[in-house]
């Protein structure tokens, strides 16, 4: 087995541990190494949203269990992102415009999460405020058609926003990320296959996804107590907002 495969592996079964045990799938870090590794676009895009899905749906799965999901927070936002990432994923970009704007959208969330990790977490559950659905509803939109267009779930770019707005509790804000993700990626994806751009290549494909299906078991089952949610977003913010810029420089 080629020895770039494996290291590939390896790096999303880490990947799909860390992300999954904050509520996350890990589609901006695999985006991220996959835009190193392949060099069909296409593929990168419909790879990272199959290995979104994979790692979530047991992610959401739990959290729903444990009566985390706040239906009256979620809805507003998944009902407006899951249409806006369906018709972002039917966009037709080049190669250039295409790793542009995964630069540019790795580079900012790769910021917030930095910044996020400067501030304080939510101790405690904060009431839900009803003047703020509009502005729901535009991050929902945003986000979704932005996971659509870029091939990730959306999760990264929308925890981080919440986190700092203050918008509920961690365990609340995991929970509404990783169902987050498991809808736009659905979404996504159906997008990719209506527009012809769906792309995979067997090879390489499952066993990452073995690894990342692993890893995300791993990572939402087993409590990471060395780990501190707040380092792992740091960690992540930090190599996602490189690659990002690394991209965004390559491709000016």
């Amino acid at each position: 087995m080629d020895w770039n495969l494996l290291l590939l592996i390896g790096c999303f079964f880490l990947i799909a541990t860390l992300y999954s045990s904050v509520g996350f799938g890990g589609g901006s870090s695999y985006l991220a190494l996959l835009a190193l590794f392949l060099p069909n676009f296409q593929e990168i895009k419909s790879t990272a949203l199959l290995c979104n899905l994979v790692v979530v749906s047991s992610g959401s799965y739990l959290f729903l269990k444990e009566g985390l999901f706040d239906r009256k927070k979620f809805l507003p936002l998944v009902f407006c992102s899951v249409p806006a990432a369906f018709l972002g994923a039917t966009f037709h970009l080049t190669q250039g415009v295409f790793f542009l704007c995964l630069g540019a959208v790795l580079a900012f969330s790769g910021a917030l999460l930095v910044l996020q990790f400067f501030t304080q977490p939510v101790a405690e559950r904060v009431q839900y405020d009803q003047h703020s659905r509009f502005f729901n509803v535009f991050l929902g939109t945003s986000s979704g058609f932005v996971s659509g267009l870029v091939g990730i779930g959306g999760g990264i770019l929308l925890s981080p926003v919440l986190h700092l707005l203050r918008w509920a509790d961690a365990r609340t804000i995991a929970a509404l990320a990783s169902f987050f993700i498991l809808v736009n990626s659905i979404a996504g994806l159906l997008g990719q296959v209506a527009a012809g751009n769906f792309h995979v290549d067997s090879t390489p494909l499952f066993p990452l996804l073995i690894a990342v299906f692993l890893g995300g078991q791993l990572g939402t089952r087993v409590s990471l107590k060395k780990i501190k949610p707040q380092a792992v977003k740091g960690l992540t913010g930090v190599f996602v907002l490189f690659i990002g810029l690394k991209l965004v420089f390559t491709y000016l």
